[in-house]
C-alpha cells in the first residue's frame, strides 16, 4: 500500500516523539519510557523516492493522566496496538522543500 489514513489507540512503554523547529529546520527529539496510553495516533502513508513514507503523530498519557506528543518516530506496543489502515486507491509523492526543511505532499 501507498497512499492511506493511519489511526489508532494502545499502550506503549517507549516512544520517540519530537517536535520540528522551524527556524533551524530540524526535529528535537525525545525518547518517553514507562506505561502511556495511546490517547490518539493519526496520520498518512504517501511515498517518498518511489517507497512508503508514513506519517505519524501521537497524543501519549502518562499514570497522571497528563498528555503530551508529537511527531511519532518509533515506538514500542506494551499491550495492546489498535491501529487501522485504511486504504486509498492510487498514491501521492512527497517532495523535499528546501524553504520549509520537510518532505512535503506533492500534488
Amino acid at each position: 500500500m501507498r497512499l492511506g489514513a493511519v489511526s489508532g489507540i494502545g499502550a506503549v512503554g517507549r516512544a520517540t516523539i519530537g517536535l520540528f523547529e522551524s527556524v533551524t529546520k530540524q526535529y528535537h527529539s525525545r525518547e518517553v519510557t514507562g506505561d502511556m496510553e495511546i490517547a490518539s495516533l493519526a496520520g498518512n502513508i504517501s511515498e517518498l523516492n518511489g517507497e512508503a513514507y508514513l506519517h505519524l503523530h501521537v497524543t501519549l498519557t502518562d499514570a497522571t493522566n497528563a498528555a503530551f506528543g508529537g511527531h511519532l518516530s518509533a515506538a514500542t506496543i506494551s499491550c495492546t496496538g489498535e491501529i487501522i489502515i485504511d486504504g486509498i486507491d492510487g498514491h501521492v509523492d512527497r517532495e523535499f522543500n528546501e524553504e520549509i526543511g520537510l518532505n512535503l505532499l506533492k500534488f
